[in-house]
């Protein structure tokens, strides 16, 4: 009796298990592929839209700039206690002029990702104690020099 009831957790527990594995995919697909059938100085800002749909990310400057973004992940082996790992990075970079003509296009992948050099320089941050008193200086400043608050601050 225990050993068929032993089997039949065993089987329950196995039947729910998948062998396939579960990929993840964020941003646009196929973005390698698509990528190529866009073309710099030929196309404009509808072509890219109509092809990629909307950029995962814009920036516009001087000039717009485009970001899309493909990411497709899994789930590692057990022994890895289920980390994910990453099968696909792929980013795209399209700059346009301002009437909409792409200008420049780059394309990264997951190994070009890896031998981009960063910066090893570090920025100084404030701390709070000193981002606190200077506000309290900074507004008894303002205390003195305009006491009645009518002044106004250019």
């Amino acid at each position: 009796m225990k050993i068929k009831l032993i089997i039949i957790i065993i089987i329950l527990c196995l039947s729910s298990c998948s062998l396939n594995k579960v990929v993840k995919h964020h941003g646009v697909h196929f973005l390698e592929k698509k990528q190529k059938n866009i073309e710099v100085f030929s196309n404009n800002l509808n072509d890219v839209r109509s092809l990629l749909g909307p950029p995962s990310t814009k920036n516009s400057f001087d000039t717009d700039i485009w970001i899309y973004i493909e990411r497709k992940t899994t789930v590692s082996q057990v022994r890895t206690l289920g980390k994910r790992k990453l099968l696909v990075n792929n980013v795209l970079i399209l700059e346009f002029d301002n009437r909409g003509l792409l200008v420049k296009k780059n394309f990264f992948n997951k190994d070009q990702m890896n031998k981009i050099k960063i910066s090893k320089n570090k920025t100084q941050v404030l701390s709070k104690k000193d981002t606190f008193i200077r506000s309290v200086i900074t507004s008894l400043k303002h205390k003195i020099n305009d006491p009645l608050g009518k002044r106004t601050i250019k």
